[in-house]
């Protein structure tokens, strides 16, 4: 005998739909409907709402064997399939995280396909695996950011199964694995879930409809966002989650849905004996996300931070258009790095406004700030698609991981990023609907095009070549400079590991020398110095010693060493 249940406030009746078989239940007070009925174990169920006659899948589906459209199927984790027993957790302060989107990390673009490529990230250097959104959404392919059943697992990868077995893999080599997690708006195509109950609100965001998290009837909605953030830490093993756009999760409450659900998972991390983390992406630049809760924060374990992103990338670049206008300059690039934001109470020129806060470096680790100088927003969010590495050169790239990795914060690298990748990661779709799949493909074009693009240069979502595009190409990794660029993240990432003063998270301890004209910055990390030359010309910078990693070929001499341009040293000062 299973039980099934579903909360459903809103229609007046709810039948159950057991392999072709319906089935009344029984509605309680607080809006939820239950009926006990034999099943089999893998039984492919839905629920009939009134008198529409489409059999609608469980807004918890466990599993979605035929796509979002279609019944649920009954799933649970084989306590016998899971072999990592030993695990003990990994957090992931100071770690370095690999982010990676599984349909075009790998040619077959599949959990089990992700399996094979381990052992490389292993021997990079890499602590966690961050898998872009792996929940289920409507087509076979793209970023799953609309995904419409947040418990289940998208089909095409794998299912639930395969992802057993990925996270398996991954703690039998050391490596965590973190989930990123979209609870702030839902996709277009699939999305039934207002017909059950009030899940959105009246408000929107850039995406959609918002989630209802503070209007009426919304202990039910938090409920479902925290019980599925749980769900993929508890059983589907998780060492954390990344939660997407935490800034759009409007919350009036007296308490912050964000700081509910850190408690919960400090709560869950207690039981299994192990850590859990979770990263907030936010544009917010407020230390109170990253402030522990009995401090008066909400408890979340670290943040993305653009600010440092913005910096490393404009200033090596050159680029400053859109929110890259008040970056560029050597010393907004040693202001984020030494402060952690760069906007913090101060003019943003893109938002025409104040933003942000100070962030207390005596209190508040650099750990808890993420630093990268590649994301899949950075990248997909271009009008092409086209990565750094499509337009700067290996230098400005070792320049690029060099500020990164040797800064205090938590690391993120992008995948391909480590051997400059060159191909692009452009923004794909696959969405059955034609209408939708057309206002996709229109609305994209129309966006760029009113920041002076062509529109014909814009790639089209919905063409499969798109998506084919975005692949990685593994061949090139050993290739010439992709290979000289690899072997340098290696050693940037086992200085990290190995290195006593790399591991120091107090921003108050970074030192920062700069030269806005000659364009050089260091970063004094305890014995080490990080020397980099943003610029072409070869420059003397005020340091000496053992030179311990380069790119180029550094002259030390006796007060200063020289630089090639676009390059970097670690000196060991003497």
């Amino acid at each position: 005998m299973a039980e099934f249940s579903v909360w459903a406030p809103r229609p007046h009746r709810v039948k159950l739909d057991v392999d072709g078989e319906l089935y009344d239940m029984t509605r309680s007070d607080d809006g939820w409907w239950r009926a006990d009925v034999e099943a089999r174990p893998d039984a492919r169920y839905g629920f009939v709402l009134d008198d529409d006659p489409k059999v609608l899948p469980d807004p918890r589906s466990p599993r979605q064997p035929d796509g979002v459209h279609e019944r649920s199927q009954l799933w649970q984790p084989d306590p016998s399939a899971w072999t990592d027993g030993d695990w003990s957790g990994r957090s992931i302060e100071g770690a370095v995280i690999y982010e990676l989107h599984v349909g075009t990390f790998t040619f077959e673009g599949t959990f089990d396909a992700v399996i094979e490529k381990l052992d490389y990230l292993v021997d990079l250097g890499v602590d966690l695996i961050e898998l872009m959104p792996v929940n289920a959404f409507g087509g076979t392919h793209g970023w799953g950011y609309d995904g419409v059943l947040w418990y289940a697992v998208h089909e095409p990868y794998g299912g639930p199964d395969a992802l057993v077995r990925l996270i398996n893999a991954c703690h039998e080599r050391g490596l965590g694995v973190l989930i990123d997690a979209v609870f702030n708006h839902l996709g277009p195509s699939g999305n039934y879930l207002p017909m059950f109950g009030p899940y959105l609100s009246t408000g929107s965001n850039p995406w959609g409809e918002s989630i209802n998290i503070a209007d009426a009837d919304a202990d039910e909605v938090r409920r479902y966002i925290i019980d599925c953030a749980l769900r993929w830490m508890r059983d589907f093993h998780a060492d954390g989650l990344r939660l997407d756009a935490v800034h759009a999760l409007v919350d009036t409450t007296a308490i912050h849905i964000l700081e509910e659900l850190s408690a919960e998972t400090d709560a869950l991390a207690a039981e299994l004996g192990r850590p859990l983390s979770l990263i907030a992406e936010s544009d917010l630049n407020d230390p109170r996300l990253i402030t522990p809760r009995d401090q008066g924060g909400l408890g979340m374990t670290a943040q993305w931070d653009d600010d440092i992103h913005h910096a490393i990338h404009s200033a090596v670049s050159g680029e400053q258009q859109g929110y890259y206008n008040d970056f560029g300059t050597v010393e907004a690039l040693a202001t984020t790095l030494k402060n952690g934001y760069y906007h913090a109470g101060t003019y943003s020129s893109f938002r025409h406004r104040r933003h942000g806060r100070p962030l207390d470096t005596a209190t508040i680790p650099g750990t808890r700030l993420l630093a990268y100088t590649l994301t899949h927003d950075q990248v997909g969010n271009r009008a092409v698609g086209d990565r750094p590495s499509q337009n700067l050169t290996f230098g400005q790239l070792a320049v690029k991981a060099a500020l990164a990795l040797g800064s205090p914060y938590t690391a993120m690298l992008f995948m391909g990023e480590e051997w400059g990748s060159s191909s692009p990661f452009q923004f794909f779709s696959s969405h059955p609907e034609p209408e939708l799949a057309r206002a996709t493909a229109e609305g994209r074009k129309r966006e760029f095009a009113e920041h002076g693009w062509d529109a014909d240069e814009i790639p089209d979502p919905q063409d499969p070549e798109t998506f084919e595009r975005s692949k990685l190409n593994w061949d090139e990794i050993d290739e010439g400079d992709h290979g000289r660029l690899r072997r340098v993240y290696r050693e940037l990432i086992a200085l990290r590991h190995n290195e006593p003063d790399m591991a120091d998270p107090w921003l108050d301890n970074l030192g920062i020398d700069y030269d806005e004209d000659r364009r050089w910055i260091v970063m004094h990390r305890g014995s080490l110095s990080i020397a980099c030359n943003l610029g072409t010309d070869a420059v003397d910078v005020p340091v000496t010693g053992e030179v311990v990693l380069a790119w180029g070929e550094p002259e030390v001499a006796e007060d200063t060493t020289r630089i090639e341009g676009h390059s970097f040293t670690v000196i060991r000062r003497t």
